[in-house]
């Protein structure tokens, strides 16, 4: 009988069995949900209520004390980080106070006046917190409202405190009557989850032995054939459904794939060689682009520009021209400085030497126009920084700031360091911007559009941002009033360098 019945299942198509051990799957999970549906409603009901009751009365204990420390935080500083977090505090107050059961038959005579008692004060505690918050604090009664504040403040805390102590109180005593109920629950689920296991073992082994164990052979076999294994005899089961159908079929597949597979592994390796071949040109190309850079720099002899300003520097000293031979040897420092520095990052004192000989020859153009304050409050010899990247900035805000202003205006440069972080700062009194153009300012430095920007503004935003990881360029600016712009560039640790 049961070879009749082994022989019988072996040749139900697959679909079959699945469906016959979903629908026990689902009876069984049906069976399982309604029991436990029926204890937990019947033992747990209770048990939620006490449950909410105790989290909903919590809840507007701990939102009455963040209020109250928000409230504290936004009277001793009125930013509106401190606004937005007092507000958010009184929208939670609220709403939990709103939780609060307040059914008479349902929570009792202790609970129902206490809650009447939160909710009435609550109301008057809004109206004096309110007037307190708009009230000038030089004003005479300011202290008196206030204070009167912080005591109805104490008041709720304190009826929060007890209206949890007797919610709690009141739950425990539901509890100890349902206690019985659930002492007796665990061995009535043990019970039926033994029933239920039985039940889905033997459905699991039969569709295991008639679908899962062809398919662990199967994915043994595609195993060996992935690292070019053809050596294994062919699968053999004793199915007759859709799963030796496809034992047969993987069988004649299978020798025919190791033809395949020899064929897809010589394209590949010609593939990889004409690869290599391609990436030869592109190095070729680039050495090309390299070697074409090179002499188009070739073309300028720095020795000789230099001499030349050198020989007009000392006819300059002969002749007295004092300002004329300082403004040259500025000049001379600036071009060395560009041409012969191959260094990606360098001293801060070499920038702030390029800066200084640059604003001389500035002030020598514009005059009195131009005014430069240096403030630097770090080791100049010890702070790193990229090379090329003051001057730059410094003359974006004298192109850019002052010389638009008939009066011209000053540069600030101010540099310090907070742990590892050097903080330089570049701003000037010039025209500044509004709002909306900072804002396309900075998404062209994001997408990369150095057309909109600048060369040297946007050649700096993605050297810093390549090269630090934690580094930052930001950008202030207000309408006639001026500009910042502020590198952040991260420091090694004394024991690194």
């Amino acid at each position: 009988m049961l070879r009749y019945i082994k022989n019988l299942w072996l040749g139900v198509s697959i679909k079959k069995k699945m469906g016959f051990y979903v629908g026990v799957v689902i009876l069984i999970v049906g069976l399982s949900a309604m029991f436990t549906f029926f204890l937990m409603d019947f033992s747990l009901g209770s048990f939620n209520i006490i449950l909410d009751d105790n989290a909903v009365s919590y809840d507007f204990q701990e939102a009455m004390e963040v209020e109250t420390a928000a409230f504290e935080s936004y009277l001793r500083d009125r930013t509106d980080e401190n606004r937005q977090a007092y507000e958010e505090a009184c929208s939670q107050t609220g709403e939990c106070l709103d939780r609060l059961p307040y059914d008479y038959r349902v929570i009792g005579r202790d609970r129902y006046a206490k809650t009447w008692n939160i909710r009435n004060s609550y109301g008057s505690y809004c109206q004096a917190r309110d007037t307190v918050l708009g009230m000038d604090q030089e004003n005479q009664g300011y202290i008196t409202s206030l204070y009167r504040v912080y005591s109805m403040q104490e008041y709720l805390q304190t009826y929060a405190r007890q209206l949890l102590q007797l919610t709690m109180e009141m739950g425990n005593t539901s509890y100890q009557k349902e206690v019985l109920v659930f002492y007796r629950m665990p061995y009535l689920i043990l019970l039926v989850a033994v029933i239920l296991i039985v039940m889905v073992t033997l459905v699991a082994r039969l569709v295991s032995g008639a679908v899962i164990s062809p398919m662990e052979k199967l994915a043994d076999a595609t195993r060996k054939i992935a690292v070019n294994d053809f050596s294994g005899e062919d699968l053999t089961v004793e199915n007759r459904d859709e799963m030796g159908e496809m034992v047969r079929a993987f069988n004649r597949m299978k020798h025919a794939t190791e033809g395949y597979i020899r064929t897809l592994t010589q394209n590949y390796e010609m593939a990889e060689l004409l690869h290599k071949e391609e990436m030869q040109k592109v190095e070729i190309e680039k050495r090309l682009q390299d070697t074409r850079l090179e002499l188009l720099k070739s073309q300028i002899n720095p020795h000789f520009l230099f001499n030349t300003l050198n020989i007009i520097a000392c006819m300059a000293k002969l002749e007295d021209a004092d300002t004329t031979e300082r403004m040259i040897t500025s000049m001379s420092n600036l071009f060395r400085y560009n041409l012969k520095t191959s260094e990606q990052i360098v001293p801060l004192r070499q920038e702030l030497s390029v800066v200084q000989d640059y604003m001389y020859i500035q002030k020598m153009r514009f005059g009195e126009r131009i005014r430069y304050d240096l403030d630097c409050q770090v080791d100049d010899m010890t702070a790193m920084v990229p090379a090329f990247t003051l001057q730059p900035l410094v003359e974006n805000a004298i192109v850019h700031g002052l010389a638009k202003k008939e009066q011209g205006g000053r540069i600030y440069l101010r540099i310090w360091q907070k742990d590892n972080m050097l903080t330089i700062s570049i701003g000037d009194t010039g025209i500044g911007m509004d709002e909306k153009t900072r804002q396309n300012l900075l998404e062209a430095l994001e997408s990369h559009q150095t057309a909109r920007v600048g060369i040297g503004l946007g050649n700096i935003y993605q050297r810093i941002r390549a090269m630090y990881p934690d580094g930052e360029v930001r950008v202030y600016s207000r309408l006639n009033c001026g500009t910042v712009i502020q590198l952040r560039i991260p420091q090694k640790k004394p024991e690194e360098l």
